[in-house]
């Protein structure tokens, strides 16, 4: 697997990254480090005020029941999800703010791009932060983009140096650097005109919008209206005008030849001109149609409920892992998990809850609380090595009372309900959870060391009975069609995976869907790993 598939998605940069810079790690110790400009020109800004001649203000003032609320539109089918997003940036008239983890130069990140700069075009001011642990694919297109008008391009956290190497090579140039570039960035939010947003678990890239053709995620974001919306605004701002983030003009110099930089962004966007529309189903599971149809109408059907949005401060990598915790947004949203009344209901791709997590939840059950956990399985994970960490703690998870499901690949690739995998791994991304069937976590938080005290993440806390019976109705759908349920074997020790076939309840006495080699490679390497890493 390449280098860039190892570290593709969200766990351990420096652990994979160990591996390919063996090759060149003399050459980047002999060759010294280089800085990060200590003063780079960095203009603040904040977010525009939502302005009455948008139409996306209009719709949203006409879609409010009352002022305190906010309203949400889950969306669990990616290409819905993806058009939201499109149909936001085609009405937006004055201001679109855009903050990811993941951008990739694919089909969806080149149309979501090719959007940004007609709207840009048009007047409207741009500003996409992107963190930069992925951008050795992108950072010339980044850069050429920061050079049209109305647009500005910044990076979170950036490399200093080798910048047009590889991963491994850049972490090589930066050896003496590692500390503060084991820290990301894993917020995914979208603002337009201060009116809408969309943010949730789904990065910019093909998979998480059920167009990949190796692997697509199961995963979860909303369209958010309401007072929520100038929360969010506020979260973007505090990260955009944070001394960890850079212009990338500060760190991507102008190029001797800039007609062929913009030679390559315009190449890029004829690519997503040429490319055939978006075919979108008439309906998703929840019986919910493409919002642009009701944008269209003016008005656009939503579930409300008082909301909050909570990010992590941009400044964490700074801070010690005690102190970095406390102020989390992992540390609010378990005090809230940790509190409930009667049931809970966790989606989580990588779950690894450490001791005291287990606690916690061992409290829950001597509560008599419910407890039910979706993950995935070692045949649906992008991160092997982060299972080897979960796996360490899931015979005491069901000890602890936990009803405890697995993502099959296989029966996600069969069931229809939540997209199209065609002949694609199914994964699970999503990152919710719903308290006593009233409250709902939304967001890019996976229960895991690394986003308690290294990442950066980005949530929504909202109280609606009827937005958490929604996604309970999405999780469930998962849970029974999708999944393995995970028990201890009766019999005696080790574990159990149950599902159901044509022919009745299949019982299997080891890890389901995966390769005597994944178990082998998983069992010795996940000593080696040390779980905060993971």
């Amino acid at each position: 697997m390449q280098l860039s598939r190892v570290l593709r998605r969200h766990s351990a940069p420096l652990l994979g990254a160990w591996r390919g810079c063996l090759a060149v790690l003399v050459a980047g110790l002999l060759g010294g480090c280089g800085t990060l400009p200590s003063a780079p020109d960095r203009p603040r800004s904040a977010a525009l005020a939502p302005q009455a001649d948008s139409e996306l203000v209009r719709i949203a003032q006409a879609s409010t029941p009352a002022p305190e609320l906010s309203g949400f539109r889950l969306m669990p089918l990616g290409l819905f999800s993806l058009d939201a997003r499109v149909q936001l940036i085609q009405r937006a008239r004055h201001a679109v703010d855009v903050q990811y983890y993941v951008f990739d130069d694919d089909p969806s990140g080149r149309l979501l791009l090719l959007n940004l700069h007609d709207a840009a075009a048009r007047g409207v001011r741009v500003r996409l932060l992107v963190d930069d642990l992925y951008t050795t694919a992108t950072h010339e297109l980044l850069r050429a983009f920061a050079d049209e008008p109305n647009v500005e391009v910044r990076l979170f956290n950036p490399f200093c140096c080798a910048r047009g190497g590889g991963l491994a090579t850049r972490f090589a140039a930066s050896v003496l650097d590692l500390g503060r570039l084991n820290h990301r960035m894993h917020n995914k939010l979208l603002v337009a005109d201060g009116a809408f947003a969309v943010a949730g678990g789904r990065n910019v890239a093909d998979d998480y919008f059920m167009r990949g053709s190796l692997a697509n995620f199961v995963d979860m974001d909303a369209l958010i209206t309401g007072a929520v919306v100038r929360e969010l605004s506020g979260i973007f701002d505090s990260y955009w005008n944070s001394p960890v983030v850079y212009p990338v003009q500060a760190v991507e110099p102008a190029p001797a030849d800039a007609a062929a930089l913009h030679r390559l962004l315009e190449q890029t966007l004829d690519m997503a001109r040429q490319a055939p529309p978006l075919r979108l189903p008439s309906t998703d599971v929840l019986g919910y149609g493409p919002v642009g149809e009701e944008l269209d109408g003016g008005r656009i059907g939503l579930v409300w409920g008082t909301a909050m949005a909570v990010a992590d401060p941009p400044d964490k990598l700074t801070r010690a892992s005690d102190a970095a915790y406390a102020d989390s947004l992992a540390y609010q949203a378990l005090m809230r998990i940790w509190t409930a009344d009667s049931e809970v209901v966790l989606t989580s791709p990588y779950m690894i809850p450490g001791p005291l997590g287990i606690k916690s939840f061992e409290d829950l059950q001597r509560r008599k609380v419910k407890i039910t956990v979706l993950t995935n399985s070692l045949a649906a994970t992008d991160e092997p090595l982060v299972h080897t960490g979960y796996s360490r703690y899931r015979e005491r998870l069901l000890d602890a009372g936990v009803d405890l499901y697995e993502l099959s690949p296989t029966r996600a690739q069969r069931n229809k309900r939540l997209g199209m995998f065609g002949s694609s791994v199914g994964r699970l991304h999503a990152k919710t959870a719903v308290v006593d069937r009233r409250d709902v976590f939304l967001g890019s938080m996976n229960l895991d060391p690394r986003s308690r005290t290294q990442n950066t993440e980005l949530g929504v806390f909202v109280r609606s009975p009827q937005l958490a019976k929604e996604l309970l109705r999405v999780v469930n759908i998962s849970k029974l069609q999708s999944a393995y349920r995970v028990r201890r074997d009766p019999a005696g020790p080790g574990l159990q995976w149950l599902t159901l076939d044509d022919e009745g309840e299949v019982i299997l006495g080891e890890e389901p869907e995966s390769t005597w080699w994944m178990r082998v490679h998983n069992f010795f390497f996940g000593f080696l790993v040390p779980e905060e890493l993971l």
